[in-house]
């Protein structure tokens, strides 16, 4: 156990200090803080530059009846845009607004049959909000002014637009209702994501870890005093347990940077991405997962990364397992959508892909117990088999120099591992 424990502390310790562990985990927190205040960051770079946060948008009125109906719809809508009444001619407000004078331009004029014709100009090619709220500013007031001269009451134009009640039901013993599908798809997806960087980012290091110590020869000292078992899943341990240390840091920093910022932000954020209604099933079968998944492809990179006898190599010898678990991944993320397809409910009992597609099927649907506790098994029963394959395989991995030979290589570990 003491043996365990060293090699344990080592990987943790050794490849925590590391610069580059160091300066990603630094990024990764600093790109938190960033998006989660990008916002407030604009407004003061604007301020800096002399910009003015607040929008003008020029009005044209040829008619001379929808300004004040329009700019009245914006200060309904609480909007940031100010409405500037021009009197200027309308080409030459055009040539302003090609020549960068003026941002933008909406000129607006009433048919022989009342109805509104509105055209907008800019130089963007990107503007798409404004032009949106435009043109729903003028269809209420074109509906208002239909509703006038049809001489109709306010709660007779409401009924005009009353929605029709529709709802559904699946029948399916499987289906949640279409409000925790929209809670449950944004959660699942982000959770899905944290699982699939997790694994491969953390199986690459065990792999190049395993690789650095081989190439060094140290691997030959370590391997005469503490047995293939213990250095694999002291290894495995370590590494991994240095993994949850780092998304721990990323969690309490996202956390800090959502309390830094609006109020109104992290409403909209936490209800989009459903985390608004945290389901705790749901966040103990991503920890299960999680950790099943990063067993199951930790174990298998260590395995691999025994095998090469130089760093360079490791990439090209991980480069199964690396399409296996982006496979994993475009299976679930297709699988968003409609989780109850068949594909889906097959491949979450193959252990490769379980980790993300049974979590994607626990997490949308109401499944039987069996299921998920059937693909944990599956998965449990997997790693144990790696677990003592990877050792024999290590045992003699480890010993092995000169070029690599892919895969070819693993009867010749087994067989050096025995002798």
């Amino acid at each position: 156990m003491r043996e365990f424990m060293l090699i344990f502390k080592q990987a943790f310790v050794t490849k925590g200090k590391t610069k580059s562990f160091i300066i990603t985990t630094a990024i990764m927190i600093a790109g938190i803080f960033l998006l989660a205040n990008m916002t407030s960051i604009i407004d003061t770079v604007k301020k800096i530059g002399g910009e003015s946060s607040e929008e003008i948008l020029y009005v044209f009125d040829e008619s001379g009846q929808v300004f004040e109906s329009l700019e009245a719809q914006f200060m309904l809508n609480e909007s940031e845009v100010t409405l500037n009444l021009s009197t200027k001619d309308r080409e030459a407000l055009i040539e302003e607004v090609r020549n960068d004078e003026i941002d933008s331009l909406v000129v607006i004029d009433l048919t022989a049959d009342n109805t509104i014709e509105s055209t907008y100009y800019t130089m963007s090619s990107m503007e798409f909000m404004l032009p949106m709220m435009i043109e729903d500013a003028l269809q209420s007031i074109q509906t208002e002014m239909k509703a006038a001269e049809l001489s109709l009451t306010g709660e007779q134009v409401q009924t005009l637009f009353t929605p029709v009640q529709f709802e559904t039901h699946s029948l399916s013993p499987s289906a949640k209702s279409e409000e925790e599908l929209n809670q449950a798809r944004g959660l699942v997806y982000v959770l899905m994501f944290l699982i699939y960087f997790a694994v491969i980012f953390y199986s690459n290091m065990i792999a190049m870890e395993v690789a650095t110590e081989k190439s060094s020869r140290v691997m030959e000292i370590l391997i005469s005093s503490v047995s293939p078992v213990k250095h694999l899943f002291a290894k495995v341990l370590g590494i991994g347990t240095l993994g949850l240390l780092q998304m721990a840091l990323l969690g309490a920093s996202a956390f800090i940077a959502l309390k830094t910022t609006s109020a109104d932000m992290v409403d909209g954020l936490f209800m989009f991405f459903g985390f608004s209604n945290l389901d705790v099933g749901t966040i103990i079968y991503a920890i299960v997962f999680f950790l099943l998944g990063y067993f199951l492809y930790a174990t298998l990179a260590a395995l691999l990364g025994s095998l090469v006898s130089r760093t360079e190599d490791v990439n090209q010898m991980i480069m199964p397992m690396t399409f296996l678990i982006i496979i994993a991944f475009m299976l679930a993320a297709a699988g968003i959508g409609n989780p109850e397809l068949a594909y889906l409910k097959y491949t979450s009992y193959i252990p490769f892909f379980a980790p993300l597609v049974m979590f994607l099927r626990v997490g949308m649907l109401d499944l039987p117990m069996w299921e998920p506790i059937l693909s944990i098994a599956i998965m449990l029963i997997t790693i144990f088999i790696f677990g003592w394959f990877g050792a024999r395989v290590y045992k003699g991995g480890v010993l092995m120099y000169g070029p690599s030979r892919s895969l070819k290589d693993v009867k010749k570990a087994i067989q050096l591992g025995k002798e």
